[in-house]
């Protein structure tokens, strides 16, 4: 089995109401957060960063310093069983106009509740969960 390593951000803007987090399409149908491998000699942010710029064309972030979660799941390319672990991060931008990759079909803006529902992997939906948790314990 292959085991390969990822980087990815939970991003938001913060609205005068709200928050909203930015959720891509990709190509399969489902909704997820940017991400990507991580390539030699790059750190995990570096790779993250990266990974954001490449696919939605964000350059202006903010790090929300100490949130940083790992996810694990597997997954089948072709026939072979791989084993993937995503670190993530949590950045803000105040950037709303996003240029997707061709890696994707489309992207949105939504709400903390609409994006729970609108994320498709329960591993997406946690990892939100515990970015909007962190967020609200920072703001009290």
């Amino acid at each position: 089995m292959i085991h390969e390593t990822s980087a990815g951000i939970i991003l938001y803007r913060q609205l005068k109401e709200h928050r909203e987090y930015l959720l891509l399409h990709y190509p399969g149908g489902h909704f997820d957060f940017p991400k990507g491998h991580i390539e030699k000699d790059e750190s995990e942010h570096e790779a993250a960063y990266r990974e954001l710029q490449e696919e939605t064309a964000i350059q202006k972030i903010v790090w929300i310093e100490g949130f940083r979660h790992k996810i694990h799941y597997f997954y089948h390319r072709v026939s072979e069983r791989m084993s993937k672990d995503v670190i993530f991060f949590l950045a803000r931008t105040t950037q709303k106009k996003v240029k997707i990759s061709f890696e994707h079909k489309g992207y949105i803006w939504l709400p903390y509740e609409e994006a729970l529902q609108q994320t498709t992997f329960e591993t997406a939906k946690d990892i939100l969960k515990k970015a909007e948790n962190f967020l609200k314990r920072s703001e009290k």
